[in-house]
């Protein structure tokens, strides 16, 4: 990935907001969508140099806990911010963030090229990741143990899927945790009867299965067809949160940017789905 320049974000003297210091602008949280925030950031400051775009991942926690500790401009969030991380937020600033939805993405289920599943049920799913299936025997494949993997409780993806998937229920003891979406590919690419779960943006190097929603339903493979109609069952948005008060100038133009045209062109770019045009910048 290409290494950006380290910035800064400058302080206001009372203390009570904060703002980008001219032409600089950090960008903290997601890991999922890092590779996408770097290339924001590196089309940006091809047509506005006097603008300088500071891009790192950690997580969807940290970016927020960064936001909320004025330590990052933006954040960038796989999930919505939870309640109590928007009280917190209006605790200090008195009011709420501004959140911004800035692309699709239909969360993969990977698994090794050599393993014959080509798909499986969200019960199924749940079954394996809470522990309950053990062996792909028991969901059509060979009579192999199934080795699972999963992101840190840090990540928005790791959320997402906990409540989306699991239904809140805890991921099984046995369940290995990475360090990001593309630790999850590369062991899943190296484990045969590996299984782990990450953004549409991160497929090379292993097989992303289709989803049915239950054991009656059509198995859907995730395409910006099946997730913008809603038919894959894993879908979700992909959000920028920012402190309203600093929503201007060089940050508010470079938010409208990643959602016109030209930034969704981007999100297509790197594997995610660009958004409905109603939500677009135009």
């Amino acid at each position: 990935m290409k290494l950006i320049k380290h910035l800064f974000v400058a302080i206001t003297a009372l203390g009570i907001g904060y703002s980008a210091q001219a032409g600089n602008i950090t960008v903290k949280g997601s890991d999922t969508m890092v590779i996408l925030g770097q290339k924001w950031a590196e089309r940006y400051m091809q047509t506005h140099p006097q603008t300088k775009v500071q891009v790192t991942g950690g997580g969807t926690g940290v970016g927020i806990a960064a936001l909320l500790n004025r330590g990052t401009d933006l954040a960038n969030a796989s999930r919505k911010m939870k309640p109590k991380e928007v009280t917190d937020f209006v605790k200090i600033y008195n009011k709420r963030p501004t959140e911004y939805k800035v692309a699709l993405d239909g969360l993969s289920i990977y698994v090794n090229d050599q393993n014959p599943i080509k798909e499986l049920s969200l019960e199924q799913l749940d079954g394996i990741f809470t522990g309950k299936i053990k062996n792909w025997k028991e969901v059509g494949g060979q009579d192999s143990r199934i080795v699972v993997y999963s992101r840190e409780n840090s990540s928005g993806t790791y959320e997402f899927f906990k409540e989306s998937v699991l239904k809140g229920k805890d991921f099984a003891a046995a369940v290995q945790t990475m360090p990001g979406t593309a630790a999850v590919l590369q062991a899943v690419a190296r484990e045969k009867f590996g299984i782990g779960y990450g953004g549409a943006a991160y497929g090379a190097g292993a097989k992303d299965l289709a989803i049915k929603k239950d054991a009656g339903s059509k198995a859907v493979e995730p395409s910006e067809e099946t997730v913008v109609n809603g038919t894959y069952p894993i879908w979700r948005y992909l959000y920028i949160y920012v402190n309203p008060a600093i929503d201007q100038g060089e940050i508010g133009s470079y938010l409208k940017w990643i959602r016109s045209d030209a930034g969704q062109r981007v999100v297509k770019d790197i594997g995610y789905y660009p958004l409905p045009e109603n939500l677009q910048e135009k």
